[in-house]
């Protein structure tokens, strides 16, 4: 919204600074930073009389996680508020991109709060239906993939771009739909199966956004795009200052969910931030390199299927406990342990992720 203050500019003047990415991208990460210093305490203190009891805690989980009972959730308002706030004030709201990741996102996060709402309301882990999450999120993801589609450049279009074989293109056509809802719900229920430690999931999400916020602004820049031989999509510059509120907004929020938490993400923020990641990495044409930046939530997901399909064949688990962090607590790992070399994985990762761009 503020970039419509370069139509007050002449040129060179403070004004003109409005029509810099960088410029309102810094802007959205400190207006996410201070929405989550400002009204994070207050948020909590609402939840917290409303939730009572708090997040149900699972009878089958690790015995150090009854320590958190009574802990309110739904935290992820925090975060969605903070990023939706920043994004509408300091991203060009002429640019689809930008409608296309907030509308994935906040979509998602009222599946999520949904979920929230009726796990604490009914005081039990079961929430919202599984088959109901995955309808409205197939209905959602699909309308943002075709949404993108359409929006981007015609060579482009329907075609899934490989990292490092930068020349090759391959044509998915009607099939590009059904692939992005799988991209953009993968990534959603990865993020949300990750959510189960203080602090675990919402470095990795910022680690992963703020790489593909980086990719974003390259793949939006003709200049870049030519000099690091990727493929120009125009307009997806603008989701940098998304991703710079969810940063912001991130931060905000980690300092209320460090260890010990006040507060729980929920699967109001996990869902909203996951699907998030999966809307811009299909914006973008980067949905390979989501893979590896977000490696993590990869290996978090596919802990929980290979668990399942194992325990059904055999009768048998290959974890102690899935998804693999609690593999982890079992093994007598400390939380803050897990955490923290789990945020190495992911900039690890992260850096891997951005080396794609420039490999030939």
């Amino acid at each position: 919204m503020l970039y419509w203050l370069t139509a007050l500019s002449d040129g060179g003047d403070f004004f003109n600074l409005f029509r810099y990415i960088t410029f309102r991208a810094g802007g959205a990460f400190m207006t996410a930073l201070l929405f989550g210093f400002l009204f994070g305490q207050p948020l909590i203190n609402v939840l917290r009389r409303r939730q009572g009891k708090g997040q149900p805690i699972r009878d089958d989980g690790p015995e150090g996680h009854f320590a958190k009972a009574g802990t309110p959730t739904m935290g992820g308002l925090l975060i969605v508020g903070a990023l939706t706030t920043s994004t509408l004030l300091w991203a060009r709201l002429d640019n689809p991109f930008v409608w296309i990741v907030l509308f994935v996102t906040l979509s998602f996060a009222a599946i999520g709060f949904a979920d929230d709402y009726a796990k604490v309301s009914k005081q039990t882990t079961a929430g919202v239906s599984g088959k109901v999450r995955l309808l409205l999120g197939f209905l959602i993801a699909g309308i943002a993939a075709y949404v993108a589609a359409i929006n981007h450049p015609e060579a482009l279009q329907n075609q899934l771009a490989l990292p490092v074989f930068k020349d090759t293109l391959i044509n998915l056509g009607y099939l590009f739909i059904p692939f992005s809802i799988i991209v953009i719900v993968g990534a959603a229920n990865a993020v949300n199966l990750t959510d189960g430690l203080d602090g675990l999931a919402i470095m990795p999400v910022m680690i992963a956004a703020g790489t593909l916020g980086v990719i974003a602004y390259a793949v939006g820049r003709v200049d870049f795009t030519e000099y690091l031989d990727v493929h120009y999509v125009p307009g997806t510059g603008e989701i940098l200052i998304f991703t710079a509120g969810l940063f912001g907004g991130g931060l905000g929020f980690l300092w209320y969910n460090a260890p010990p938490a006040a507060v729980f993400m929920g699967d109001t923020g996990s869902l909203a931030l996951g699907g998030a990641l999966g809307a811009i990495a299909v914006s973008t044409k980067h949905e390979l390199v989501l893979a590896i930046v977000g490696g993590l939530f990869v290996v978090e997901a596919m802990s929980v299927i290979i668990q399942v399909l194992y325990f059904k064949r055999t009768g048998k688990r290959v974890f102690l406990m899935a998804p693999i962090h609690h593999h982890y607590e079992k093994k007598g790992w400390a939380e803050p342990q897990i955490v923290i070399r789990f945020w190495i994985i992911s900039l690890i990762l992260a850096m891997i992720g951005l080396a794609t761009l420039k490999v030939r």
